[in-house]
């Protein structure tokens, strides 16, 4: 069996938001959130929570996996801590099912926020039943293997779909998908994200009233 040096592949020392961002991000909407940020960090719509009522905010701990393979995502939860979402891409290979009841048990008990993957996941009603937010592009039986000699990287840049993903970025995910939010715009973007909710419910006040959007918005 092959060994690798997590010194070349690994960081384990990253810079993670602080709860209260965190808590007041969970509190929001991808979209408002994708909105205020100036349309940016939204992930391939293709991936959806495997369970309604699935939602997460957190720091995301970046994960490169070879495709089909899933050992690196094992590695990454031995390095994970409290509160991060693990964000997941597998080379493109999205036809195997990187994850299941058993790591999905693991995430849970050691208090990860949730799992997003750029590929597909197993055991979807179990899924659901541990309760443990888990984001993906849908299921699949295929199963992984296990190369020790295969190259990737925890804590590194990822790419998904157009989005460059950075450790310790924020993440939050809801019914509509999920959005990535530079960690060092975090704060801005909330505030920004926050003052775009209180504006929509004055709007949604004055449509429940009987006025048009024509108006409320000064198209006429």
């Amino acid at each position: 069996m092959k060994t690798h040096d997590p010194t070349l592949t690994t960081r384990v020392d990253i810079q993670r938001l602080g709860p209260e961002l965190v808590a007041a991000a969970a509190r929001l909407p991808t979209a408002t959130l994708h909105e205020a940020a100036g349309k940016i960090g939204a992930l391939p719509s293709a991936i959806k929570p495997v369970a309604p009522g699935f939602r997460f905010a957190g720091c995301a701990l970046t994960v490169h996996s070879p495709g089909g393979d899933n050992l690196w995502l094992h590695r990454a939860l031995d390095v994970a801590q409290a509160g991060d979402v693990m964000v997941v891409f597998a080379g493109g290979a999205h036809e195997h099912g990187y994850w299941g009841e058993i790591m999905t048990t693991m995430a849970k008990v050691r208090g990860l926020a949730g799992m997003v993957i750029d590929a597909c996941v197993r055991d979807g009603v179990l899924l659901g039943e541990i309760g443990f937010p888990v984001f993906a592009r849908g299921l699949c039986i295929q199963g992984t293997g296990k190369d020790f000699g295969a190259m990737g990287w925890i804590n590194h840049p990822i790419t998904m779909g157009n989005v460059v993903v950075d450790a310790g970025d924020l993440m939050v995910g809801d019914s509509d998908g999920v959005v990535a939010i530079p960690r060092a715009r975090a704060a801005e973007v909330i505030a920004a994200a926050e003052k775009r909710e209180a504006e929509e419910a004055a709007i949604l006040r004055r449509l429940e009233a009987g006025e048009g959007t024509m108006t409320v918005y000064g198209w006429n």
